[in-house]
């Protein structure tokens, strides 16, 4: 009897402790609350985003809600195991890109939130600019990882992943990986906090520490592991 009791207690306390953390904390620090990109980074942002992937309409509409502008693409299958399955073109997100962006709503959405959250404000406490062009060597390739032949599929195959080089700034300067990581300068510590600030939002972020293949950029994506060096 006195088990039951406990056990009876114990359901009551997660009970109140999940109504307490689903009425009384941000929603971008609960899991299970629903998606807006309008929110700050919080706890559960990552999860939240990661959600998307299962929810194509309803992350259009978060798209939408928050002034993402693109276009649907039609559906592409150019290999094996890759597609453009449900992939859209960003046309206009916070800030513009060199090249265009074929990529998954997901992986979109995250952008939105780390441009906003994370670039913009690191450029302008560590470099006194803002961004005013990504530069970046694509989204979508049909291709195994480092182009392996028996290697597994990468993020790219279906333009979940982005690989980004380097920032035109609003004053016509230049900061890139290649050159500027771990340098003892404002360019280094703006790229090592935007690197670390991906790893909030992006389910994965590999850089130049990771391997020699990473050197000249940052890889992000929304695919299913969960990697950040």
């Amino acid at each position: 009897m006195q088990i039951w009791i406990r056990r009876g207690a114990f359901i009551l306390f997660l009970a109140g402790l999940f109504a307490a953390v689903h009425f009384l904390a941000p929603p971008q620090h609960v899991p299970w609350r629903p998606v807006s990109l309008e929110r700050p980074i919080g706890w559960a942002t990552g999860a939240q985003l990661d959600r998307l992937s299962r929810m194509p309409d309803y992350c259009r509409a978060a798209l939408t809600e928050a002034g993402v502008k693109y276009a649907e693409l039609e559906a592409e299958d150019t290999g094996e195991a890759c597609s453009l399955h449900g992939a859209i073109n960003l046309e206009q997100s916070v800030t513009p890109y060199n090249a265009a962006v074929r990529t998954t709503c997901p992986l979109a959405a995250a952008l939105y939130v780390w441009e906003r959250d994370v670039l913009h404000p690191a450029a302008e406490r560590h470099l006194g600019h803002q961004v005013s062009r990504i530069e970046t060597y694509g989204t979508f390739s049909c291709r195994r990882m480092y182009n392996r032949a028996n290697a597994p599929w990468s993020e790219h195959a279906t333009a979940n992943a982005i690989d980004i080089a380097g920032f035109t700034l609003a004053d016509g300067s230049r900061v890139t990986v290649k050159q500027d990581w771990r340098a003892e300068s404002p360019e280094g510590e703006f790229l090592e906090e935007i690197f670390e600030g991906g790893c909030d939002v992006f389910r994965v972020g590999l850089g130049p520490d990771y391997n020699a293949a990473h050197a000249d950029h940052f890889h992000f994506d929304m695919g299913g592991g969960f990697t950040c060096r």
